[in-house]
């Protein structure tokens, strides 16, 4: 479906925003940077940007709805088969279009990140809103609760959270073979997983 002119310009605000704040904060550093700096680099009024972005590290994580509900969707959206083999074989379509959602990012992202304090613990929230979606996907799959649907959701975003890692770690390092290493530990990972979930 189609989206209004209106629709269509707002998020072409957004994302103009959020790729200016982010040029910004990779220059000179996401805690030195001002909203006010932003907004005054991307030709918006300061209440434009906090309009769009609750808070100051949504700029930068401006996947994070799309990031959190990515496994649980995954779950949802595959009515027959296993919420396990839903997770997986999406992840390894993800790793084929190199996905934002697995990681993928260039060093200097990576480096802005990993440097910024709020930033790490903005990222870290994120995984565990992860978690707490993909758990309230598998009790929907699952009536009767129980400690499996939420155990399950640990050990799945635990890994993707793994794999998450190793993107960013290969990255930094300036892997050229980034997609086959990661895959590689992909199988590995969900080979090892696959007995416990077989029934999720």
């Amino acid at each position: 479906m189609s989206i209004g002119l209106r629709e269509q310009k707002k998020q072409e605000t957004r994302q103009n925003i959020s790729h200016v704040a982010t040029r910004l904060f990779i220059d000179r550093g996401f805690d030195v940077v001002t909203i006010a700096e932003v907004a005054e680099a991307a030709r918006v009024a300061k209440m434009t940007v906090t309009n769009h972005f609750a808070r100051k590290e949504d700029l930068v994580f401006d996947i994070r709805a799309e990031f959190v509900v990515w496994p649980a969707e995954l779950v949802r959206q595959r009515p027959s088969g296993t919420a396990f083999e839903a997770i997986r074989d999406g992840f390894f379509a993800a790793l084929d279009e190199r996905s934002a959602l697995l990681g993928f990012s260039d060093v200097a992202f990576v480096r802005m990140i990993r440097d910024s304090e709020r930033l790490v613990s903005a990222l870290t929230e994120m995984h565990l809103d992860r978690e707490r979606e993909l758990s309230a996907a598998l009790l929907d799959r699952e009536p009767r609760g129980g400690i499996l649907p939420r155990a399950a959701a640990a050990h799945l975003t635990s890994v993707l959270r793994l794999l998450f890692d190793d993107v960013w770690d290969l990255t930094f390092a300036g892997a050229a073979d980034l997609v086959p290493k990661v895959r590689r530990s992909a199988r590995k990972a969900f080979d090892q997983l696959e007995p416990a979930l077989e029934e999720v």
